[in-house]
């Protein structure tokens, strides 16, 4: 029996990805991107979730030992488009001080926290998600 779906503008399903954990899961993500804004008709904010997923599974890659990470692209509301990166380490995130070397490395937190309307890190049991909301203005 066929079954057909209907592509809803926010809320479940959304799209996600598990990857391995390797810097080259990075186009994997963000192919997983481009197509959920376009399917959502958001294509403006396809070069900012580029960034945010890329600087996201860069962080997840550098600083973890996982050997697999989820990406996961949502619309929680009308208002917002929510890009995350799951894996298994429980390390927090640090933003770097802005003191510290940034010509090297230690940009990405950054440069979410530039990009995206907010940003965060859910804790669970088994590791984290780390996230990043970009705004997305209702078509009128």
């Amino acid at each position: 029996m066929p079954v057909s779906s209907v592509v809803r503008p926010t809320g479940h399903p959304g799209y996600s990805e598990t990857l391995p954990a390797l810097e080259e899961s990075a186009d994997a993500a963000r192919n997983l991107v481009r197509i959920a804004l376009a399917t959502w008709h958001l294509d403006e904010l396809t070069d900012s979730g580029i960034l945010l997923v890329t600087e996201l599974v860069a962080n997840a890659v550098k600083h973890t030992n996982t050997r697999s990470i989820r990406v996961i692209v949502s619309r929680p509301s009308e208002r917002f488009v929510r890009i995350g990166v799951t894996d298994k380490a429980r390390v927090m995130p640090e933003m770097t001080k802005p003191g510290d070397d940034l010509l090297t490395s230690g940009r990405g937190l950054l440069l979410i926290d530039a990009l995206a309307e907010r940003w965060g890190t859910d804790m669970y049991r088994w590791g984290k998600q780390v996230w990043a909301e970009l705004l997305s203005e209702p078509a009128e």
